[in-house]
């Protein structure tokens, strides 16, 4: 098993590898936010020039198209923001979020060809594994449990899975529990390290025992 991550663009780390080189990526690519929007918190998606930060700007076709070239078969969060192929297959996260004013899911679109499935994982659990995994690194971290999941309902072992926004780590830190090969990049280098720590700290916790 091999977790391969580097602080790059993503579009350089693709352009390294043959085609259909992955067998599958899981994605969670960046919406990006309305530049005139207010930064409302030291985590804010808003730069201090006003400008939207580089790690949330939203990619364009080149990048899905390289994505697919290097990929076999792909998990792409938040697909309801970007112009994807059609497909009859996608996956949800129910978050049982109770405050109005955020999304109780989220959805992902994949071309993965297994029945519709929904990962039932309460928001309020996340929080909780955020203070004991590392905390909340990331605006948009999501659970270690999900991407569990995700590997355990859709790769095979010896898959090589891809990467190409890490954000907090979860990912490499269910890789690295369940025996995946990773590859991955962030492009912020205040994330980046802050998820190699993260990622650290869980291989530490797992010599004690």
């Amino acid at each position: 098993m091999a977790i391969n991550i580097t602080n790059e663009d993503c579009m350089e780390l693709m352009a390294r590898y043959e085609n259909q080189h992955f067998d599958l990526a899981i994605v969670d690519p960046p919406y990006g936010l309305d530049c005139f929007n207010k930064p409302k918190s030291k985590n804010d998606r808003i730069d201090k020039t006003g400008k939207i930060s580089e790690w949330d700007i939203k990619p364009n076709d080149s990048y899905f198209k390289e994505l697919f070239r290097v990929s076999k078969t792909q998990i792409i969060w938040g697909a309801n923001n970007f112009v994807l192929p059609p497909t009859e297959y996608f996956i949800i996260w129910n978050k049982f979020q109770t405050v109005d004013n955020f999304a109780s899911c989220e959805y992902a679109w994949t071309n993965y060809k297994q029945p519709a499935k929904v990962f039932n994982f309460s928001i309020h659990k996340t929080m909780s594994e955020r203070k004991g995994e590392g905390g909340k690194i990331h605006p948009t971290q999501k659970p270690i449990q999900l991407y569990q999941w995700l590997l355990e309902n859709y790769a095979e072992q010896g898959d090589k899975i891809l990467d190409t926004h890490l954000g907090s780590g979860s990912i490499a830190i269910a890789c690295d529990k369940l025996g995946y090969d990773l590859t991955a990049c962030e492009i912020d280098k205040q994330y980046y390290d802050m998820a190699m720590q993260r990622l650290k700290e869980h291989q530490k916790q797992l010599k004690l025992f």
